[in-house]
């Protein structure tokens, strides 16, 4: 992303927030604008193509605390007019400064290759180039020119419950931008290469004095790269970049919970003349299971049991994900009695394994018949009541 496009774009509007809006804000709006809008889910529509990279640039930026203030900064800093050619300090009048002088030339012809060479560029990057202070554009168009880490990239992978708990590995498609393979990136037709730019010497800036400053800006002839490339590769129409399909296998490791982060490092979009390249993000999403809970480490489960089962006892079998066990409900279990079958839960490489928790829940029987009825008077009979002398002392008391 270039410098221009941190004055030009409003990126809060890009995602539909206020200029106020919490990280969580903006980043519930990327991520509803991404889910619609990816590639994906709109197979050939161009129109949704530009507004998920648009959102991914906006989002590229005000997740990050530090961007987000230089973008503000900037913003009001040339918004409000603060740079006037011709005007003394404190003096009124002059001509109100015009950002396209310090990025002239970025709007003609390339300029995706201009956001891809000048990827990242802050706030103070921009400052102490214009007011170098007669040092030179050697220090910051190194900078500029030097390698540039790729941009992370976050996506959202929905697993089963079963998958959750005992770990899995799934491939994952992506379409991100990568390097061009026709021209591996350099933006030159094959069997040609780019030259030297003559007018900054290849330094990509171009500096002039102005009173007591020394003023650099980006090249107008190479777009600031020091380079400039004659013959442009067909695929990649001289950005040295395209749109490419990959597909990675992730590993969820056992027992990843709903809402879970996974960072992929170095799996982001490639990094920029030579850079690193960014890390991928995972989010975890994970459906719920019709007969499964989950506390932790431990699964739950719950189970009906009869009046008679309770007062009895029995050995119950139960379902796991390891296939069923059978544990023993002792007589007199009342409801909410909780079992436990030892490591059928989540299972960890390192520490104690999880356990299946199993609550049992006594059924009171409805729409008995005549004989059923009369079975539990006589049950009634033969059965002593509960003890309830505190529950009587209290009523006598208040009688």
């Amino acid at each position: 992303m270039s410098s221009k496009d941190w004055l030009e774009k409003d990126f809060y509007a890009v995602l539909g927030v206020t200029k106020s809006a919490s990280p969580d804000e903006v980043k519930k709006a990327y991520r509803k604008l991404a889910r619609d809008l990816h590639p994906d889910r709109n197979p050939g529509n161009k129109e949704a193509e530009e507004k998920f990279k648009a959102a991914s640039e906006a989002y590229d930026v005000l997740s990050d605390d530090k961007k987000r203030k230089e973008y503000d900064e900037m913003r009001s800093l040339f918004g409000s007019g603060a740079f006037r050619r011709g005007a003394r300090p404190g003096a009124a009048g002059g001509t109100q400064f015009d950002p396209s002088d310090l990025f002239g030339g970025f709007n003609g012809g390339g300029a995706a290759g201009a956001d891809r060479r000048f990827g990242g560029t802050g706030f103070s990057d921009i400052f102490s180039s214009i007011f170098s202070g007669g040092g030179g554009p050697a220090g910051p168009a190194a900078a500029r020119r030097g390698p540039q880490r790729g941009r992370d990239v976050e996506t959202e992978v929905t697993l089963d419950f079963a998958q959750a708990v005992r770990g899995t590995t799934l491939p994952l498609t992506l379409r991100t931008p990568g390097a061009c393979d026709t021209c591996r990136g350099s933006g030159a037709k094959p069997g040609t290469t780019p030259r030297a730019c003559t007018k900054c010497q290849g330094t990509g800036m171009i500096s002039s004095n102005q009173g007591s400053f020394s003023f650099s800006e980006p090249c107008r002839d190479c777009q600031g790269s020091g380079s400039i490339v004659d013959e442009k590769c067909a695929e990649c129409r001289g950005t040295g970049g395209v749109t490419k399909s990959r597909t990675i296998n992730v590993r969820f490791p056992a027992g990843v919970s709903d809402g879970q982060r996974i960072r992929l490092s170095g799996r982001g979009e490639p990094g920029d003349r030579g850079g690193p390249a960014g890390d991928l993000y995972v989010q975890v999403k994970v459906r719920p299971d019709d007969l499964f809970g989950r506390s932790g480490d431990d699964l739950t489960l719950t189970v009906p049991i009869t009046v008679a089962e309770a007062v009895l006892g029995l050995d119950l079998k139960v379902p796991t994900l390891d296939g069923p066990v059978t544990l023993r409900v002792p007589p007199g279990t009342p409801s909410g009695r909780k079992l436990r079958a030892r490591a059928k839960g989540v299972s960890r490489k390192e520490g104690p394994s999880g356990d299946l928790i199993v609550t049992v829940e006594v059924q009171i029987p409805t729409g008995l018949s005549d004989e059923a009825k009369d079975a539990l008077e006589a049950f009634a009979k033969l059965t002593p009541p509960p003890a309830r002398e505190r529950l009587d002392e209290r009523l006598r008391r208040a009688g």
